[in-house]
Parts: C-alpha cells; sequence; structure tokens
C-alpha cells in the first residue's frame, strides 16, 4: 500500500478515502486519507497508518467539520442557480495560442452566465483518447473541483460522445466543450421564430450521435402478440423522436427561407442599397446600428449579446436613403451544425451592396478575428463583396495607437459611442453608393 493508491482516479471523488491491508488473510493496518480545504500547502493529507483493532476515528463529525471548513475557505459567490466551472484545454498548439483561446472561452463562460473558478492548461505529447488529459492532470483538476465546489467542467476543444462519458462518469461532474457552450448561448438570445428554428435544430443535430442508453436493459417488447425477442430499445425510440423532431424543423426553416426571399425580393424592388455590418461578436455591430438610426436594438458588453437580423433605414441628405441591418456576430471554430442552420439567414449578405466589417479595435486578439470573419467569409463564396474595415472602441485606446492602427490597415476609425466620430464612415458609405460626397449628414 502506498500514496499513489490512495489517489486512485477512481476515489478521488470522495473526500475521505480508507484503504485496508490484509495479512496471512486477516485486517492488519488501515490506511487513511482525505482532501485539504482551499488554500492549504497540499491538496491531500494521507495520515500515518493505523493498526485496524486500534483504529478510533468518529466519521460523521470528521466529515462535516472538514466540509464546513472547505466551504468557508471558498472564495465564488455563494450563488447555488449559477454553474460553477473549470475551463480545459488540451492541445499540442503553441501555449500563447492555447491561452488566448481559454480567455476567449472565459468570455463565452460569462456570457452564459457561469462562474469561472479555474482555467486549466496541457499540452501533452499525446492525447490521451479516452480522458483527452493525461490522468496526472484529470487528478489534480478533480481534486481542485471538489475543494472549489464546481459543477461543471468545460473542454475548449470538442470532445467525442465516449469522451464525455467517460470524463462524467469519471468526476460525476457536468461535462461540455466549446460547441456545446455556443450552442447553449444561442438558445439563450434566440428570440426571433427564426432564431429559435436554427438553433433548436443545431442543438439537435448536435446531440443526436451523444444520445446513449445502458443497454438491453432500457429495452421493450414491441409489437403485441407474437414478438420475438426484445423490441425496440428505447434509446433508439429517442433517437428516432430527435430524427423526426429534425425533419420536422428542417421544413419549418424551408418555409422561413421562403418567407425571408419574399421579404427580400420587396426590398430589392423598392431600390434601396443595403448595408450590412459584419463582425466578430462583442466588436459593437448593434450598439453602431443604433447610434446611426437612432434606434434601440439590444445591445450587452458580452459575446453573442444579440442573435435576431435587426434591419433599420439610414436616411442621408436629397432625399437619399440606404438599409442598414445588423447581423449574428461570428466566432473562430462556429460548431459546424451551428453554421449550417444560420446559413440561410447569413446568405443575405449576398443581397448587401456594400459590407461593413466591424472591428473591435481595444481587443488584443484583433488580427485573429478579422482572419477568422474572413474564414467564414470564404466559406460563405462572399470573400469577393466589397468591404469597409471599420475599427470600433477607438476612444479605449491612445490616440496615437488608434491612428496607427488605422492607418496600417488603411481603415476607419470610429466610436459607436461618440457619433461624431462617424463622418469619415458617413462619407465612405455615400461615395461607395452613389459616388459623390455629402454636404452635410444628419445622423
Amino acid at each position: 500500500m502506498n500514496k499513489d493508491d490512495l489517489t486512485d482516479l477512481s476515489l478521488l471523488r470522495l473526500d475521505i478515502v480508507a484503504a485496508i491491508g490484509i495479512r496471512d488473510s486477516l485486517p492488519d493496518m488501515i490506511f487513511t486519507a482525505h482532501l485539504m480545504p482551499e488554500g492549504a500547502l497540499n491538496l491531500t493529507e494521507i495520515a500515518a497508518p493505523s493498526n485496524i483493532y486500534q483504529f478510533d476515528m468518529d466519521f460523521a463529525s470528521f466529515i462535516n467539520a472538514l466540509e464546513d471548513e472547505m466551504e468557508r475557505r471558498r472564495t465564488f459567490a455563494h450563488d447555488k442557480d449559477r454553474e460553477r466551472a473549470i475551463l480545459i484545454s488540451v492541445s499540442s498548439r503553441p501555449r500563447h495560442e492555447q491561452e488566448d483561446s481559454i480567455e476567449e472561452l472565459k468570455d463565452l463562460a460569462f456570457s452564459s452566465g457561469l462562474i469561472v473558478l479555474d482555467t486549466a492548461i496541457q499540452r501533452p505529447k499525446e492525447i490521451n483518447p479516452r480522458f483527452l488529459l493525461g490522468e496526472g492532470k484529470l487528478k489534480e483538476i478533480i481534486i481542485n473541483a471538489m475543494n472549489k465546489g464546481v459543477t461543471m467542467l468545460i473542454f475548449d476543444q470538442g470532445l467525442t460522445p465516449s469522451q464525455i462519458k467517460a470524463i462524467g462518469e469519471l468526476t460525476e461532474l457536468k461535462v461540455i466543450d466549446r460547441p456545446q457552450l455556443i450552442l447553449d448561448i444561442f438558445s439563450q438570445r434566440a428570440h426571433s421564430r427564426d432564431g429559435k428554428v436554427q438553433v433548436e435544430l443545431a442543438q439537435l443535430k448536435y446531440r443526436l450521435p451523444r444520445l446513449t442508453g445502458k443497454g438491453t436493459a432500457m429495452s421493450r417488447l414491441m409489437g403485441g402478440i407474437g414478438g420475438r425477442g426484445p423490441g425496440e430499445m428505447k434509446l433508439e425510440i429517442d433517437r428516432r423522436r430527435v430524427r423526426d423532431r429534425i425533419s420536422l424543423l428542417e421544413r419549418e426553416l424551408k418555409k422561413l427561407s421562403e418567407a425571408r426571399r419574399q421579404r427580400k425580393q420587396r426590398r430589392i424592388n423598392t431600390g434601396i442599397p443595403i448595408v450590412s455590418i459584419i463582425g466578430y461578436t462583442n466588436a459593437g455591430k448593434s450598439t453602431l446600428l443604433n447610434a446611426l438610426t437612432r434606434s434601440s436594438t439590444f445591445v450587452g458588453d458580452k459575446m453573442f449579446a444579440t442573435l435576431d437580423t435587426a434591419s433599420r433605414r439610414l436616411r442621408f441628405p436629397k432625399e437619399r436613403e440606404v438599409i442598414i441591418t445588423d447581423t449574428v456576430g461570428f466566432i473562430r471554430d462556429l460548431p459546424d451544425d451551428l453554421m449550417a442552420a444560420f446559413r440561410s439567414t447569413l446568405e443575405e449578405l449576398e443581397d448587401a451592396d456594400l459590407l461593413i466589417h466591424l472591428v473591435d479595435a481595444s481587443n488584443p486578439r484583433f488580427e485573429q478575428h478579422m482572419a477568422s470573419v474572413e474564414k467564414i467569409l470564404a466559406n460563405l463564396n462572399l470573400n469577393a463583396k466589397p468591404q469597409l474595415l471599420v475599427f470600433n472602441k477607438t476612444d479605449r485606446l491612445p490616440a496615437d495607437e488608434a491612428e496607427f492602427i488605422r492607418m496600417r490597415f488603411n481603415a476607419i476609425a470610429v466610436s459607436a459611442l461618440d457619433p461624431s466620430s462617424f463622418r469619415p464612415l458617413l462619407d465612405a458609405i455615400e461615395t461607395f453608393i452613389w459616388n459623390s460626397k455629402i454636404a452635410e449628414v444628419t445622423v
């Protein structure tokens, strides 16, 4: 018996464990170990072995005192209605890329209302096919999760159904990956019928291969008299219901697409130019739309604060106007199912006369964000569409730095909170659409 025996993965879900040694077929020595409260020098404490016949412990008093001390040491807000998570990244990518990605995952978790208690990054030589993490790192995370009262593990990488099941069974915690977190955020934000159908369809397609059962114990006889053997398993019934629901949603999505096509045709018939604002999530698209058109679209300083497309009219002098549309924000590694579901909405960008690519200049990862947006546009065959590159939130930067970024990318710099900074943008829109400068613009 040694320390490793007392820190086996299968035992780490307990606050305290004990092992009894056997000698000459009789109990001999007892070994005990328990977790330590957060902030202690060691994560665990292993007691000196004791003879089983002399061992004396008031277990109920000991475990109650230990859990009370753990509860006092926890630093998070005692909000039982909110999930508490550890964010995990396991990849062979350079560490700085992992750190950038985990910071974005933290923003996503905040946007979904989670409390993030810790993060863990590992760059293994070989990825563990079962747990993704190495077993040593997984032991640390389990102990850390128990100390901090964590209820969920969120992986920055996509997990296979078998990995989610294996990690969940071992840790007895909820386990989700980045795609599912994004899908959950979308489900919280969707308000229009289009958005709700698209998000539900993406969720069902994501979860269908992840439905698991418990073998033939879940089966039942089907077909009445004369049925042979176990009938259709409950798991298969659940899967069939999900597939039926997917088919129903796909048919409804086609109807909604037809309605969008008719609205689009009416806009085309009016001959009013269309300008679409695109960009990475939380770049300030809705704020800019509100400021330009004096509207009140919902805004929030969080990722994917708004999902539903909004269209407003922007009036120029000389009885000229354009339609400004605000689209769903982009993000790197957008789940394939979500991309497929929202493709019909994003394809409305094909009708835009001009795309305003809005970039959050204050974000240190803005260049990666620009590359992600361009990649998605290429996937939609929209990368040849005319664009204006506009840097937003320049009020958060020193003036000389904002000017350097603007000149480096030959872009336009604005602050969506300061309408006085809009003149260069409005001039550029007017020049592109009507090929003549406006004398005065009223926003």
